[in-house]
């Protein structure tokens, strides 16, 4: 495997015989292997460079060369041997040990007692020695100025519940005189108590809050169904309004033309006897025109009185036209019908609306004793009151503003 990496991030110098640990740093394998061998004793294991934490010591990985490295192992011969540093020195992330002079070394151990820290070497006396049986050894800390009383420079070992801070033996003396006081180990044993029986309140509202978390989301999912099938039925519901409204215009436009047609097939008669009627009176007309010219008596006086007979007999039907007739009716009708219709849609649209307004979907319980949220704060939990739409004109802008709501969601999701 071929890297770009060519030193060793602990010796600085050019990689030999390179390995990697699990977090991907490279190293030269005697570096860390000095490195890790000082930190067996506390059992957790550091990246040197990211500071990553293993529990249980790495298996290094063996690495290819360095591109560095090829090139001086072709010109050298017989390379130098690495450096050996040593890593018990304290470095800037390091706690120091306060008995080394000069160059410390690393704390391994802080005294309580002592309060000091100490390295191997130094710590020594605390295993070996009678005097230090008594004194209480824990893992280096770097704060110990927060172990001593400012006002004496002793080691705090007792805590005062009345002042409700930690103080040593010689605050007792006068500053703390009379006050309720135990021991540290004490006071800690009862604030664990406590801190348990607060733990486990704190694990019960995580899993309270867990549940109604996927409650929530049950009830999210469901209203996205739920507002689904709304939708599919409703638009089902008015492609059958709809459907019904064009079967009406198609009946009402059946309904015209029926009778158009037959109005004009009633006129178309009655024009076809009076075209009749007409050309019969013309004839006779002309046949009185010839008979007054005529120099003939006899003809004369017998086709008159056969003309006046036949004339004085026969009596014309009259046709009246309605001056009124129109389909104006249906118009108005229609008009009507329509003008219901919006007022009955409308009415019903608000009903709804108010209905639908009126269903809460999720609220936030807080309870009596936690009121103490500032009225600013509370605001933000409340509901938004929605006015509810009254008329046709309301209920448009708020079916508007549902839509420009609802496209921004989309885009803010998107």
């Amino acid at each position: 495997m071929s890297f770009d990496q060519d030193s060793c991030y602990l010796c600085k110098e050019y990689l030999r015989d390179p390995v990697s640990i699990p977090c991907g740093h490279i190293f030269c394998s005697i570096c860390l292997k000095t490195y890790w061998d000082h930190a067996d004793h506390t059992g957790s294991y550091l990246c040197p460079e990211c500071r990553v934490t293993y529990n249980k010591r790495p298996t290094p990985r063996r690495m290819g060369s360095s591109r560095h490295s090829t090139i001086q192992r072709n010109s050298e011969s017989s390379p130098p041997p690495p450096p050996t540093p040593d890593y018990n020195y304290a470095g800037p992330q390091d706690v120091g040990c306060d008995i080394c002079v000069g160059k410390k070394h690393k704390a391994i151990k802080t005294c309580l007692m002592c309060l000091a820290s100490y390295c191997e070497k130094h710590l020594k006396p605390h295993f070996e020695s009678a005097t230090f049986k008594r004194h209480k050894l824990v893992d280096e800390i770097g704060h110990l100025d927060r172990q001593i009383c400012p006002q004496h420079q002793k080691g705090l070992e007792l805590f005062c519940r009345t002042d409700q801070m930690c103080i040593c033996v010689l605050c007792t003396v006068k500053e703390h005189k009379g006050h309720d006081m135990v021991s540290a180990e004490q006071e800690r044993a009862e604030e664990q108590q406590r801190l348990g029986a607060t733990q486990a309140e704190i694990q019960e509202k995580i899993h309270d809050r867990l549940k109604q978390m996927e409650e929530l989301k049950q009830a999210v999912d469901s209203i996205k169904n739920s507002a689904q099938r709304a939708l599919q039925e409703c638009e089902k519901m008015f492609s059958d309004m709809m459907r019904s409204i064009e079967r009406m215009q198609q009946e009402m436009a059946k309904l015209i033309s029926t009778n158009k047609r037959a109005a004009l097939n009633n006129a178309e008669g009655h024009m076809e006897r009076l075209t009749h009627e007409i050309s019969d009176l013309k004839r006779r007309d002309n046949e009185i025109t010839q008979l007054s010219r005529t120099e003939d008596h006899i003809h004369f006086i017998q086709s008159y009185h056969m003309l006046i007979a036949q004339t004085e007999a026969e009596e014309l039907p009259s046709v009246t036209v309605n001056p009124y007739f129109s389909f104006g009716s249906v118009t108005k009708a229609v008009s009507e019908m329509k003008q219901h219709l919006n007022e009955f849609s409308n009415d019903e649209l608000v009903k709804v609306a108010k209905t639908v307004n009126k269903m809460t979907f999720c609220e936030l319980d807080e309870p009596k004793k936690k009121r103490s949220i500032k009225s600013e704060e509370a605001v933000m939990y409340k509901a938004v009151p929605i006015q509810e739409p009254q008329y046709r004109d309301d209920f448009l802008r708020y079916q508007r503003r549902g839509q420009t709501s609802r496209g921004r969601r989309v885009s803010h999701q998107l």
